[in-house]
């Protein structure tokens, strides 16, 4: 039993024309995040998707991508990233996952999920990156999704792994209100997503730094092949 995580497979089985296969790196990405989960990946092992799973607009147009996802071996827990547009309340979710006969797909919102001595906590975050519009609110919220995942963690003496989709520290951006929850939870290990193309890569975190090892873990950084956690 072993720990997983792959974030941005940029699903697109139900809305083929928005592949991401025109873009250098992600030649048949969606062919090679099937072969290379089976190679690594049995039916009692767990993979945490941090965001960007589906490019469906609504959860009917994502529903091909989640019967992808559900045929693929183990437990998966998934994440909102900023292009789960079809991403809505967690009821009507749970209610679309159980309708559609998804099993094995749970979601982190709010809450967290015991992997044997250890709390699996996230939430989407935020960080302000060039081209991206910093918002108050947004960032307020995010940070209290992310202090109550943990804390659930804590309450039952778990140690908590954070996920999320963006990247807490991008190049010379600091997201000070998520590192503090970080920091104050004493944070070990904390995976993101959200960037791409290689430029981008060489500027992200992927090292220790202030006592927190961060993992950059986007679908094309990884060559499409999940990083075992645990």
């Amino acid at each position: 039993m072993s720990l997983f995580t792959i974030a941005d497979l940029h699903l697109c089985f139900g809305s083929p024309s928005k592949t991401m296969s025109v873009f250098s790196g992600w030649k048949n990405y969606q062919k090679l995040i099937e072969e290379n989960w089976l190679k690594l990946i049995n039916d009692n092992d767990t993979v945490v998707l941090p965001g960007d799973i589906s490019w469906g607009m609504s959860l009917q147009e994502s529903a091909p991508d989640f019967h992808f996802i559900e045929r693929l071996p183990g437990e998966k827990i998934i994440i909102k990233g900023n292009h789960d547009y079809w991403w809505s309340t967690k009821k009507k979710m749970e209610d679309f996952l159980q309708a559609e006969n998804c099993k094995s797909i749970k979601i982190l919102h709010n809450n967290h999920f015991r992997y044997e001595n250890y709390g699996i906590c996230g939430t989407r975050g935020w960080v302000n990156m060039p081209g991206e519009t910093q918002d108050e609110k947004v960032l307020k919220r995010e940070v209290q999704r992310l202090e109550t995942s943990v804390q659930s963690a804590v309450n039952e003496n778990l140690i908590p792994i954070v996920f999320m989709h963006y990247p807490p520290i991008f190049a010379t951006n600091f997201n000070y209100d998520i590192l503090e929850i970080l920091y104050r939870y004493n944070i070990k290990d904390c995976y993101y997503g959200h960037v791409h193309g290689r430029s981008a890569h060489e500027l992200c975190i992927k090292n220790t730094y202030d006592g927190v090892n961060f993992h950059l873990v986007s679908g094309d950084y990884l060559q499409f092949v999940p990083e075992k956690v645990l």
